[in-house]
């Protein structure tokens, strides 16, 4: 299954750009931190069965693994999911294509962090990959075009929070990889939500959300338990399963999936269809991620 394990990453990525277009813009009227722990404190109610089942892994665990693991949380799990959040609730998300560049970033931070904390280093011939990867997924976007951030202050700051989103996800990546190595995918997942719903759930206390619980519809409701059973809980179990499996370089250029499936759904959901030059962008990204996918070994 080791040849098939980016596959996994990508089929989570696509996952995380379906959420972004389609169910969190439902959540718009809630404060981020009480959106992205809810949706974590589903994920772990749901998940205890397995968590019990595997509980006895946690005894292997040194200091080091509950350090990775608690900054994992902190940075993907609260951090860069409440900025991805915020950033697409400051454009409403009309202007998704500012927040999917600045993501596409997000490889770079990883690529970095990998080479000095994990030691990886991969072939010249992966880089080559990885930038076809990152203007493709530009052109994809942009087509050959300078984009214009004259759009106000909210697109300023959706910029910024897309960044700081980039920076901890690609941060996440790569730790995450670190943490996985002795421990299961499935306690990984657990732990993941765990200290990630502990950490929301402190800063609800301190910031005075908690009583927007309230204000939660059933609607909203339903998508928080959609979003846990897809987007969430089950994408992060995928991404996990994958990223036991391959180098943390290989999994950032597979998370490129989320940007195209989110540009993508942007304009068919708008009625508009993507033109030449930008379906040019995105032949070049799926090539380039396909190709990346060759180097799926340790």
């Amino acid at each position: 299954m080791s040849r098939f394990a980016p596959f996994f990453i990508i089929v989570a990525a696509s996952l995380w750009g379906f959420d972004g277009v389609l169910l969190r813009p439902y959540l718009y009227s809630l404060p981020v931190p009480l959106v992205v722990f809810t949706e974590s404190s589903i994920v772990l109610i749901i998940l205890l069965p397995m968590f019990i089942k595997k509980r006895k892994e946690l005894l292997q665990f040194n200091r080091s693994d509950w350090v990775y693991f608690f900054f994992v949380a902190l940075l993907g799990g609260a951090i860069g999911t409440m900025a991805i959040t915020k950033a697409l609730f400051y454009v409403n998300y009309v202007n998704l294509s500012i927040v999917v560049l600045i993501q596409k970033l997000q490889p770079l931070f990883a690529l970095i962090l990998a080479f000095f904390l994990l030691k990886e280093k991969p072939k010249k011939s992966f880089f080559l990959w990885a930038g076809f990867a990152i203007v493709g997924a530009y052109i994809m976007t942009f087509g050959f075009t300078i984009p214009s951030f004259n759009l106000g202050d909210k697109t300023t700051l959706a910029s910024i929070f897309s960044l700081i989103a980039a920076i901890s996800f690609g941060s996440s990546t790569v730790l995450s990889k670190r943490a996985l190595q002795n421990v299961s995918f499935e306690i990984g997942t657990y732990l993941r939500f765990l200290f990630a719903s502990i950490i929301l759930l402190l800063l609800i206390i301190t910031s005075g959300s908690f009583e927007s619980f309230l204000e939660i519809t059933s609607k909203q409701w339903l998508i928080f338990m959609i979003i846990a059973f897809t987007t969430g809980g089950a994408a992060i179990f995928l991404y996990y399963y994958g990223l036991k499996k391959i180098t943390a370089s290989v999994a950032t250029i597979c998370e490129l999936a989320f940007p195209l499936t989110a540009v993508i759904l942007e304009y068919i959901l708008r009625d508009n269809i993507l033109s030449v030059v930008q379906w040019i962008g995105v032949i070049i990204l799926f090539i380039a991620i396909l190709k990346v996918t060759r180097y799926s070994k340790e």
